[in-house]
């Protein structure tokens, strides 16, 4: 599948099939986010796949969504900020780099027939807690991950003349 078309299949998903995704899949992604570029590729992130019944139900107790709790896979993208790289002014790149690598995962899923969702609007602190993450870990980013039980909604988006600059 050509990239513009894979961009044009990849939506937000929410609701999935009961359906196992086969470690194969799985694995293919994984690869496709270590693969992902960072600034000056120090990659300050972690990945947890959350596929285990007892952590999907703590991960729900961080985003109580019915739609959410379908995702027979669901992952944990977070930040290191002691391995992030911090521009001259202090700007840290961790939220991009976390960003970058996503977005890899997603598209990485979606050539592979499967659905995801980036959720933020969730309880991080929460999500620390139940997961006994570090101090220098913050979670950022849950994806459910599975096949889609439903369909794509059309995408809005502005026109190119939009958001291009002079």
């Amino acid at each position: 599948m050509k990239l513009l078309e894979l961009i044009k299949n990849r939506y937000s998903c929410r609701n999935y099939l009961p359906t196992s995704v086969e470690q194969e899949k799985i694995d293919y992604i994984k690869e496709c986010v270590r693969l992902a570029p960072s600034a000056c590729n120090k990659q300050p992130w972690m990945f947890r796949i959350v596929t285990k019944e007892e952590e999907r139900k703590k991960l729900c107790q961080c985003y109580n969504r019915e739609w959410f709790a379908t995702a027979p896979v669901m992952v944990i993208a977070s930040i290191l900020h002691d391995e992030e790289w911090v521009r001259g002014d202090g700007k840290p790149h961790g939220d991009i780099d976390i960003a970058i690598a996503v977005e890899h995962l997603c598209l990485a899923a979606t050539e592979q027939g499967l659905g995801t969702c980036w959720v933020c609007n969730f309880d991080a602190k929460l999500c620390k807690s139940l997961f006994g993450l570090s101090d220098d870990e913050e979670p950022a980013v849950l994806i459910p991950l599975g096949y889609p039980a439903d369909e794509p909604k059309e995408k809005k988006r502005k026109p190119i003349e939009e958001i291009l600059g002079r």
